[in-house]
């Protein structure tokens, strides 16, 4: 399968539940049994700081492989000011399509995309092997620090790319997760029951 024959494309209201069960998919037992992504996308879509403009979905032949999205958040700066940034997931492919280079092509898509309208950050949690390939370095390079993680804790998954070079230039705070990420297991467990069963496990490697 070609990469070329991918199509990117602002997600539709008909596409949600396809791309909600692409999400479920794709986490599913990954960082913990079962998985909230698919339940965290539904919710964002209502919230405030969902920036729709940069709701992505990749298609082939019409059907869908991959979805990424954005939310506006503040770093709170040191000096009392809040800064304008942006975060970005649930960001998914496939599984049978990963590790092709389809992630890649959907991530520096979007990114260029949030770029364009002017947005000059994004900070994120992920894996930097893989996220460094797309420009994101550690946020403590840029003295950004995660909200409410101890001073000398593991702070390698929270990474950061400057969209404006020298954007964040002399700029020293605290990131804020967006408040709609956070959702409650219960609602979780009653939105996944609609879906079709897949058994939760408990696996090696989960942080939850």
């Amino acid at each position: 399968m070609n990469i070329n024959n991918a199509k990117i494309r602002l997600e539709k209201k008909e596409d949600y539940r396809e791309v909600e069960n692409l999400i479920r998919e794709s986490f599913w037992n990954i960082y913990r049994p079962g998985c909230s992504e698919h339940y965290v996308i539904h919710v964002l879509r209502d919230d405030p700081a969902f920036v729709k403009e940069l709701d992505f979905v990749m298609e082939i032949n019409g059907k869908l492989i991959g979805q990424n999205m954005f939310m506006r958040t503040v770093i709170n700066s040191d000096d009392g000011s809040d800064i304008d940034v942006l975060t970005m997931g649930p960001i998914c492919i496939a599984p049978e399509l990963k590790r092709k280079g389809y992630g890649k092509l959907l991530l520096d898509y979007s990114l260029d995309k949030a770029g364009e309208m002017g947005f000059g950050a994004v900070l994120f949690e992920g894996n930097i092997d893989f996220y460094g390939k797309s420009g994101f370095g550690y946020a403590r390079n840029f003295g950004i620090r995660y909200h409410d993680l101890p001073e000398g804790a593991d702070d390698s998954f929270f990474l950061c790319i400057e969209l404006i070079p020298g954007y964040l230039d002399g700029i020293t705070g605290v990131y804020q997760t967006p408040s709609g990420y956070y959702v409650d297991d219960k609602d979780v467990e009653a939105f996944d029951s609609a879906f079709p069963f897949k058994e939760k496990l408990k696996l090696p490697g989960q942080i939850f």
